[in-house]
């Protein structure tokens, strides 16, 4: 039965609903704000996480600290108390937070995407594309455009009310009004799933990008050449940061998924089908997406853990491996790649032995990449124009000794006629 409690209703569910409630929002706030506060902190203290690709990576634990530490507090007490305590400025207040951060978090996801796509599939325009000034521009357009839908409700396009088990607050999808209606199909479009169908079109294009470059080099076979080795090499790390990203938009898309679900289903007009329980888990399901990240990132970024196990000493057991581990594995895969080098060195040895040693070289590089590869390739990439005017005198010197060869062979050739 409902209750009408000044400017909502009041359901009557039992008591230890709300408390149940109330543990999960407890726990994924707690997590939230200290994990992402975690990630926040290693970017800051280590200089090699503090690059433009990084920025997104930043701003994503950004919002989703916010998240945490501006929704659980709230949804908490509410629970506690069984229903919503902090009047209607307070409502208004919480869900715009909510609405906020989370839209910034869905839109930050689809400029990490492109991002990555440009740098894949488009190498030549990744470094203007991803240079610090456009990085910082981007942001601020994500902020910008999550503001944008945010204050909608505040200015009469729908409205922020209290929902589910009347503990929490989010814009009003349940009744049928025109604003409303309008307002809930165009969220879900412009926030939700035209963002993931650009998020998937990116990772398709980066995938086929990847699969093209390792039939290429596959092709060229003993002929393989060493620009086309870095290349491939280069792509295969762009890539492994891209499966991370995934990995963070699946599990942000697995979150919220449930409550677009329920948000379309009442703007269908099937609203009456929706009890408060099934308003209410999924809206808890959607705030713990904030709490998923610095998971990933204590997982699959190396630099990450770094930093965190020596800036925090109870997490010390995230340490890598020592570097000579890592340098075992390096050399091994040099002494591949010089193999397959030799294959096509048939010039002089004194040229094998150059380019074998830069591509001992490179792979030294490679091995030990940061979260910034670009800023990689703009040195692999200085590194052999400094080597061209080497190259040009070493090709000079080999046509110099084949003309004084060939001065001798006149000479011997008039001296016994």
């Amino acid at each position: 039965m409902d209750v009408d409690h000044g400017f909502y209703r009041q359901v009557d569910v039992e008591d230890h609903a709300h408390y149940i409630i109330a543990f999960f929002v407890l726990v994924i706030g707690t997590v939230g704000v200290t994990g992402n506060a975690l990630v926040m902190y290693a970017f800051f203290c280590n200089k090699n996480l503090r690059t433009p690709p990084n920025y997104f990576i930043m701003n994503l634990a950004i919002s989703d600290f916010l998240m945490a530490i501006t929704q659980s507090p709230i949804f908490f007490v509410n629970s506690l108390y069984k229903g919503w305590i902090f009047g209607e400025t307070g409502c208004k207040a919480y869900a715009f937070c909510g609405a906020l951060f989370g839209i910034a978090s869905m839109i930050n996801l689809l400029a990490i995407s492109i991002e990555r796509y440009i740098v894949i599939t488009k190498p030549l325009q990744a470094i203007q594309w991803t240079s610090k000034k456009r990085t910082c521009l981007f942001i601020t357009l994500v902020w910008l455009y999550s503001l944008a839908w945010s204050l909608a409700p505040l200015l009469g396009w729908s409205s922020y009310i209290p929902e589910g088990l009347m503990t929490s607050c989010t814009w009003d999808y349940v009744t049928s009004t025109p604003a409303n209606k309008s307002y809930t199909l165009m969220l879900c479009c412009f926030v939700f799933f035209i963002p993931l169908g650009i998020i998937s079109y990116c990772y398709l294009c980066m995938f086929l990008a990847i699969r093209n470059t390792s039939r290429d080099v596959r092709m060229l076979g003993s002929q393989v050449r060493k620009s086309s080795l870095v290349r491939q090499q280069s792509i295969k790390t762009e890539w492994k940061l891209a499966k991370i990203a995934f990995v963070v938009i699946i599990v942000f898309v697995l979150s919220w998924s449930p409550y677009a679900c329920v948000t379309l289903i009442a703007w269908a007009g099937y609203g009456n089908i929706l009890n408060p329980y099934s308003k209410a888990v999924p809206a808890v399901i959607a705030k713990a997406s904030a709490i998923y990240n610095p998971f990933i990132y204590a997982i699959t970024h190396g630099n990450y853990r770094d930093a965190l196990a020596t800036k925090v000493p109870c997490l010390h057991f995230l340490k890598q491996p020592s570097r000579g581990n890592r340098m075992s594995v390096s050399h091994s895969d040099s002494s591949f790649r010089d193999s397959v080098l030799s294959r096509q060195s048939s010039v002089s040895k004194t040229k094998f032995y150059r380019i074998s040693s830069m591509s001992t070289t490179d792979t030294h590089i490679w091995s030990d990449v940061e979260l910034d590869p670009i800023n990689q390739s703009r040195r692999l990439t200085s590194s052999y124009s400094i080597g061209a005017p080497k190259e040009k005198e070493l090709n000079l010197l080999i046509s110099k000794q084949s003309e004084e060869k060939k001065g001798h062979s006149q000479n011997s050739s008039e001296n016994k006629c």
